[in-house]
């Protein structure tokens, strides 16, 4: 599994600014409609649902929200690259503003996982966030997220 297989190119998107967690999780959903057809209010109830389990920012500037959807056939990701840093209640009490959203199938199990540990490993590499946070077009945002991990395979 590659994040090219969990991230298309209309999956990307740069955010002035969002006043909470729960205006991000709308601006999600609004882009899990647009890219994967998924009901917004879904996907945004799934969300904060999660979020009421505990908080999905790991440090460093990075959340990882994460959820179940029905209607889903395979896992599936959203990147949001934040102009202006949000508090996420993170374990490292930094505000976030590299926000990788994934979506599974309520029925996928090591799927979800895998898609998760990928995801995560390459969120905690410095290099890729430093470049991400270099950038504020969404093509190049893709390509970096993308790429990481094909060059790393070969």
């Amino acid at each position: 599994m590659q994040l090219s297989d969990l991230l298309r190119l209309d999956g990307v998107k740069v955010i002035g600014a969002a006043t909470s967690k729960k205006r991000l999780f709308h601006d999600l959903g609004a882009m899990a409609l647009d890219s994967f057809d998924l009901s917004q209010t879904d996907v945004v109830d799934a969300l904060l649902d999660r979020e009421a389990l505990g908080p999905t920012g790991v440090g460093h500037g990075v959340a990882l929200p994460h959820a179940r959807l029905p209607g889903l056939d395979k896992v599936c990701g959203l990147f949001v690259r934040l102009e202006k840093p949000l508090d996420f209640d993170s374990v490292d009490r930094q505000p976030v503003d590299l926000v990788f959203a994934l979506f599974a199938p309520e029925a996928a199990g090591a799927e979800h996982l895998k898609a998760l540990a990928l995801v995560s490993r390459t969120m905690r590499d410095a290099d890729v966030c430093a470049k991400l946070r270099a950038n504020t077009d969404p093509d190049t945002l893709h390509s970096i997220l993308t790429e990481v991990h094909a060059t790393q395979a070969a």
